[in-house]
């Protein structure tokens, strides 16, 4: 583990030990001392974030003529769920990897959240690609895997989501609409089977 990894769950453990509201979520209080405690760290881990890419800085002069260097879009996220096995599954998003064995890493290119959803006849894909166009989106399906990228003024998108292996790639649908890229998968039919005369 990292020292990252170990001041996370100290500040963890030293939070829920705080007073909190019913049915045991922090109270107001604890939220405000959260998001301070968040930005200490994150300053004080962001001294170890390499050099950020040329993309994501942006340096102007403000009206009253001092110079002003922004970095960012910064996100970082995460969806738990419980997978068909029931196992949990994490997925991380953003253009961030904090928790990386090399350290901290930032990138030009956002990962996008993704959702895997099966039923007993397809396999549906759902990724967020909020300020994206149509046109900006390119989507390429190979046998496990579909790679989803998209460009706009602002912001790059890059991911690649691990479909399971009976998803049928020659029948996949997609839709897009309100930032949310659908696709649809139908699963491979299983080959049926013939007796055979032994002889």
């Amino acid at each position: 583990m990292s020292a990252w990894d170990d001041e996370f769950d100290e500040w963890i453990k030293r939070f829920w030990k705080k007073p909190r509201f019913g049915f045991g979520f922090p109270g107001f209080r604890d939220v405000d001392d959260m998001q301070k405690e968040m930005e200490r760290m994150f300053q004080e881990h962001f001294k170890k974030f390499p050099k950020a890419p040329k993309e994501l800085v942006r340096e102007y002069e403000t009206p009253e003529g001092d110079k002003v260097r922004e970095i960012g879009p910064i996100v970082y996220g995460y969806s738990a769920t419980i997978g068909p096995d029931g196992k949990p599954v994490i997925r991380e998003f953003g253009n961030v990897k904090p928790f990386s064995l090399e350290g901290p890493k930032l990138s030009s290119e956002t990962e996008p959240l993704a959702d895997i959803i099966t039923s007993d006849k397809e396999i549906k894909v759902v990724v967020e690609l909020p300020g994206a166009e149509k046109q900006d989106i390119k989507v390429n399906a190979h046998d496990h895997s579909v790679e989803i990228s998209a460009e706009t003024l602002s912001r790059k998108y890059h991911k690649v989501v691990d479909i399971p292996s009976d998803a049928d790639v020659d029948t996949v649908k997609s839709s897009y609409k309100n930032g949310i890229l659908e696709l649809v998968f139908q699963k491979k039919t299983q080959p049926k089977g013939r007796s055979i005369q032994v002889e």
